[in-house]
């Protein structure tokens, strides 16, 4: 199949799509995930714990209650290994490996190093390295693991037929408890002629695209579309974005989508930022997206279109009210011990939560597992849940911004030390970022962080070990961090709240005794 992709998938079945190519490293992995020969189980008197859903949350709900002694049935309608493995972080995280060469390459002459020839990117052997490792990675999700854990793995579509009744392959599942995973898909914004003239989203763009798109327009400047888009401008496509909001990363820390927004405009993408698209039309082989920029319309051509623009839960087809399920257009509804209207079901993941991570999932899972089976009492309100955005550089955050302690009636007090007064962050032409540290005003109770660095993603677990411990910048003062690292500008911005508490006052006494030890 040529990349001209003629209709996106987010309405379809995920194992309806097409995939190609079918390679071996593709086979591998649909025999994992779905194997085409897979035959259902039947039920076996009442579970324990029913799981809807094989992603991220269902996975670890599954093997967790049968590896405490439960009785599991799990269902999946499409590919194990939910978004994470087949469209979501796997794929795009191996893809964006290969971008950072390419951004390392084409920056070598900064550090004295001299490539001849340039960089150019091989986009197939790009993407056959994607399908090798996201094969390699599905034997963890594989139905034969979860088969021979002692799960009863069901393959297929299914829906509630009652409060503890689920009908799966024209079988019927009886339970005592159940868990709704079903994760999300890409969210479709009703743009005018968007659909007639096709477009990719986060999952064709894993399932079907093996040839570079030549002109590659990302409607979505969120952390899906910013790394999609840097990325494609590395391989050698013409990227232009566009995004409603007036910055990319619109819901982050300015200062920190400040930087990111010079990174992709100094790898060379366009920027159309907030504009406000009108339609999409097809001329011959080009789309040309018209839009709206203060008042006066524009137009850009290009070959393909990425739609980036959030996530939509996978509620369809589930018969939620014949279980009593209460939900609306972002998911599941679910109480702080994700417990649904029907107190024997809960939800974890993407389809009931607000932040869509898989380690978000993971952890959720975690909670259901006590409450449901030991009558736990666990909050999801108690994580301290971080994040990051894998551009180049990275941005991650955990905990508060400003504008959250504002409405909820704290006051901050926030120390920021740049990369540059690192001296690996000179060493390494990397003086851009920053770790941004926020703590509740006149204590050194951390309420959140951001980190900009080309590897901040591996840096803010620090910060959330001491939020999560109560140990706070007074426990970071005295760690000592390995020299030279960029991760001192953590024990930096502690230091810097460490100062703070050398007042006139305690200047002063700290004189006199100083005074009197010389006498």
């Amino acid at each position: 199949m040529s990349t001209q992709l003629k209709q996106n998938t987010q309405e379809q079945p995920v194992h309806h799509v097409t995939i190609h190519p079918r390679d071996a490293h593709n086979e591998e992995w649909i025999s994992h995930a779905h194997p085409p020969d897979w035959q259902n189980p039947m039920p076996n008197g009442r579970y324990n714990l029913l799981v809807i859903g094989g992603g991220s949350a269902g996975l670890v709900a599954a093997a967790g209650a049968v590896g405490v002694g439960a009785k599991v049935a799990l269902v999946e309608k499409g590919f194990l290994g939910g978004d994470c493995l087949n469209v979501g972080c796997v794929p795009s995280k191996t893809i964006i490996r290969s971008a950072k060469v390419v951004g390392d390459v084409r920056r070598a002459a900064e550090l004295g190093v001299h490539v001849p020839d340039g960089v150019t990117a091989d986009f197939g052997a790009v993407m056959a390295r994607m399908r090798q490792l996201r094969a390699e990675i599905s034997h963890h999700d594989s139905a034969y693991r979860f088969r021979d854990l002692g799960i009863d793995l069901f393959l297929g579509a299914g829906q509630f037929t009652g409060p503890h009744t689920f009908e799966v392959d024209g079988k019927t599942i009886e339970f005592k408890k159940a868990v709704i995973a079903t994760g999300s898909r890409p969210a479709f914004i009703p743009i005018p002629g968007l659909k007639e003239a096709g477009f990719l989203t986060n999952e064709n763009i894993f399932y079907e695209l093996t040839e570079l798109p030549p002109h590659l327009a990302v409607i979505g400047a969120g952390p899906i579309g910013a790394e999609m888009a840097q990325s494609f401008q590395r391989f050698g496509s013409q990227v232009t974005v566009f995004d409603i909001l007036p910055q990319v990363l619109g819901r982050e820390d300015e200062d920190a989508a400040a930087i990111v927004q010079e990174s992709l405009l100094q790898d060379g993408l366009t920027l159309n930022l907030g504009v406000g698209i009108k339609e999409v039309q097809v001329r011959g082989d080009e789309k040309v997206i018209v839009f709206e920029r203060d008042g006066v319309v524009q137009e850009t051509a290009v070959s393909h279109i990425l739609l980036a623009v959030g996530r939509a839960p996978n509620i369809e087809g589930l018969n939620l009210e014949a279980a009593g399920v209460a939900y609306h257009k972002k998911g599941v509804e679910v109480n702080d011990r994700l417990q649904t209207s029907n107190k024997d079901i809960f939800a974890a993941g993407d389809v009931a939560l607000k932040y869509q991570f898989t380690h978000t999932a993971d952890a959720a899972s975690r909670i259901v597992l006590q409450n449901a089976l030991f009558m736990g009492r666990k909050k999801f309100s108690d994580l301290i849940i971080p994040w990051v955005t894998y551009t180049d550089p990275e941005v991650a955050h955990v905990g508060m911004y400003p504008r959250d302690a504002a409405e909820q009636g704290f006051e901050m007090d926030t120390y920021t030390i740049s990369m540059g007064d690192t001296d690996r962050g000179r060493a390494d032409g990397e003086r851009e970022g920053f770790v941004k540290v926020h703590v509740k005003k006149g204590t050194y109770k951390i309420l959140g962080a951001t980190i900009v660095a080309r590897h901040a993603g591996e840096m803010i677990s620090e910060i959330t070990l001491a939020m999560v411990s109560g140990s706070g910048l007074s426990t970071l003062s005295q760690v000592i961090h390995p020299y030279p690292t960029q991760a001192e500008a953590i024990r930096k911005a502690a230091d810097a709240w460490n100062r703070t508490r050398l007042t006139p006052f305690v200047a002063k006494l700290f004189n006199r005794w100083l005074s009197w030890t010389r006498s």
